[in-house]
């Protein structure tokens, strides 16, 4: 065979079309009266597929380019179709030129309710509600995304946000709690606006440099960790206009223990003020900050 021919056909196979995402998607039943009725490992088989076979983005994506992240749904009541349940969503990216895998987002969503009926196709349409079930996976199938490409290039997760901002504008036409500005201050409607808004681009900011720093640990550990402190104390103008931002409290829900470990090893730098600044940042963090070393 040619081995232009050939080289061409390895290439295409190691591309992956329309299936940006690596994610598992676990449905645990085990608060239902039966938790091993058939429906629940339908509902767990068709999730999975919906998430990792649908094209989500014109980009294209090579295997090891693929988003590692995974959807933990908690049935929590089930009634002929109608569920009520929570999502745990979690997602991280590698880190440079180790084995690494970072932690970027961890978020557990409890206004998480829908239909569903065994076997029913799965479809979306970014531009009209389906169901509540396809709305709420693909809402953070997109923040993943803007999330993830948030890490590598500052702020260019921006049309993945927007993506995620039209479901729920959309899905705010349903009954469905999460979507609304009415239903609390720390839901899919603030997640995804404060995202976009430049009130927060600090957040954003932060999440870049702070990965930079990440992908800079096996070159220059020290100057790298030195990196890492400055993003995190930058937060500090955030936090003198929004001391109760949620994307600070999203951010740390993600990184506390990280950030525990890249202060807690050598070489050393120091940290009192970053010590300061973590304890007013995020006081619930507090018996872990307390574990860094000085």
């Amino acid at each position: 065979m040619n081995k232009i021919v050939l080289f061409l056909l390895l290439v295409s196979f190691s591309i992956v079309h329309g299936q940006q995402l690596n994610c598992t998607v676990t449905v645990n039943a085990q608060k239902m009266g039966n938790p091993n009725q058939q429906i629940y490992k339908t509902l767990e088989t068709s999730l999975n597929e919906f998430v990792n076979k649908t094209d989500w983005t014109t980009e294209t994506f090579r295997q090891q380019e693929k988003i590692n992240c995974s959807m933990y749904i908690t049935l929590l009541s089930h009634s002929s179709d109608q569920f009520s349940a929570t999502i745990q969503v979690q997602s991280s990216r590698p880190v440079f030129d180790s084995s690494y895998e970072s932690p970027v987002l961890n978020i557990n969503d409890k206004d998480f309710s829908f239909t569903y009926t065994e076997f029913e196709n799965l479809v979306f349409n970014v531009n009209s509600f389906q169901s509540n079930l396809v709305s709420v996976i693909s809402f953070y199938t997109y923040v993943i995304m803007g999330m993830d490409r948030d890490t590598f290039e500052f702020k260019s997760g921006d049309s993945h946000y927007q993506t995620a901002q039209t479901i729920a504008t959309v899905a705010q036409q349903s009954s469905y709690k999460g979507w609304s500005q009415l239903d609390g201050n720390q839901n899919r409607y603030y997640l995804i606006n404060d995202l976009l808004s430049p009130t927060y681009v600090e957040i954003r900011k932060t999440l870049f440099d702070y990965h930079q720093g990440l992908d800079a640990m096996n070159t220059d550990k020290k100057a790298a960790k030195e990196k890492i402190k400055t993003a995190l104390v930058s937060l500090n103008k955030l936090y003198n206009s929004k001391p109760n931002a949620y994307l600070t409290r999203i951010l740390f829900d993600a990184k506390s223990d990280e950030i525990t470990s890249v202060f807690s090893g050598g070489p050393s730098i120091t940290i009192t003020d970053l010590v300061d600044n973590l304890n007013k940042l995020s006081p619930l963090n507090s018996s872990k900050w307390a574990m860094l070393k000085y």
